[in-house]
């Protein structure tokens, strides 16, 4: 059960690893402009992450990354980016002002200081108007002796608003999701994980996957039908990939007691990043991947397919799906 203060920063927890993090995605079918902003306050470590990544037409994107530190935890708000909740689960503002490189081939981020250093640099400016969708939805999925996302919802939105990116200017009328969490974190606790939604006018959907290293998977997520929010607690993923293990094509489907629906998932351009922990020195990567769902009767949707595996002697762990 979702409260208005759910949708407000919270009080900082013990955890070393407590994070907030707001993840805001957005597409417009008519410019063919789309990404994600993701702003996350670790305040016990004395620093956050904020991330920008824009898949401009013609496939290049827009990319940028910092460790910001927080001014104080009344705020969110580091790094040139703020969140501000002006009405709970109705009604957020959204805004970026900073530098983005210009990356040509997205998949040279599988290097990303050599990627980084070569690209092009220029300023951007995101100020974007989010509304509601659908209900918010919310869940855990969290397995035994992990912290990920212990308190966790999304929810689908309408966003319209203003983009510059060098000497671009898109003026937004789109829709997305967003995803809000709180509580300790650790990149290094899901074995893996499938991370998909999809989302246009009147509907839209969220799929995830968390594999165990013993087999021990869980899932969840929602269908969106204009009328209803359908919760749905089995998914199956299944993932076409090229030779160097990235995804080509998704096909996700999601089933309740009553119904099932199937997506199919065209990738259009993939970003790898990665996260080394600095205990243990493990490496996680994540491959942030702009995909185009059809199914469902439904006209396109636009959306995202996250897939997070730990590396284990360099291979992927989540490979069998």
């Amino acid at each position: 059960m979702l409260i208005p203060d759910d949708d407000r920063i919270h009080a900082v927890g013990p955890e070393p690893n407590f994070n907030e993090s707001m993840y805001f995605h957005f597409h417009d079918s008519t410019h063919q402009l789309g990404g994600f902003l993701r702003l996350a306050n670790r305040p016990n470590e004395g620093s956050g992450e904020r991330t920008v990544c824009l898949y401009l037409p013609g496939g290049a994107v827009a990319f940028g990354f910092d460790r910001p530190r927080f001014g104080d935890n009344a705020r969110f708000s580091a790094g040139g980016m703020s969140v501000e909740v002006l009405t709970p689960f109705e009604d957020l503002a959204l805004g970026y002002d900073g530098p983005v490189n210009i990356l040509a081939a997205p998949w040279a981020m599988i290097d990303p200081k050599a990627a980084l250093l070569t690209a092009p640099r220029v300023d951007c400016h995101v100020s974007l108007r989010l509304h509601a969708a659908a209900p918010p939805y919310a869940e855990s999925f969290d397995g035994s002796g992990e912290s990920f996302a212990p308190n966790h919802y999304e929810q689908l939105m309408q966003i319209s608003g203003r983009v510059e990116i060098g000497e671009a200017t898109y003026a937004v009328d789109g829709h997305g999701l967003r995803d809000h969490s709180w509580g300790p974190r650790s990149w290094q606790a899901p074995y893996f994980y499938r991370w998909l939604h999809g989302s246009a006018p009147g509907h839209g959907f969220m799929a995830a996957y968390f594999g165990g290293a013993d087999g021990n998977d869980r899932t969840g997520g929602f269908v969106w039908d204009g009328g209803k929010l359908h919760r749905c607690g089995d998914v199956a993923v299944s993932t076409t990939r090229d030779t160097e293990q990235r995804n080509l094509a998704v096909v996700v489907t999601l089933r309740n007691m009553r119904q099932q629906w199937t997506f199919h998932g065209r990738v259009d351009a993939t970003v790898p990043l990665r996260h080394r922990s600095t205990d243990s020195g493990a490496s996680t990567r994540i491959l942030e991947s702009a995909v185009t769902w059809t199914g469902a009767d439904w006209q396109s949707l636009y959306g995202m397919a996250e897939y997070l595996d730990q590396m284990v002697d360099g291979v992927p762990a989540g490979l069998r799906i």
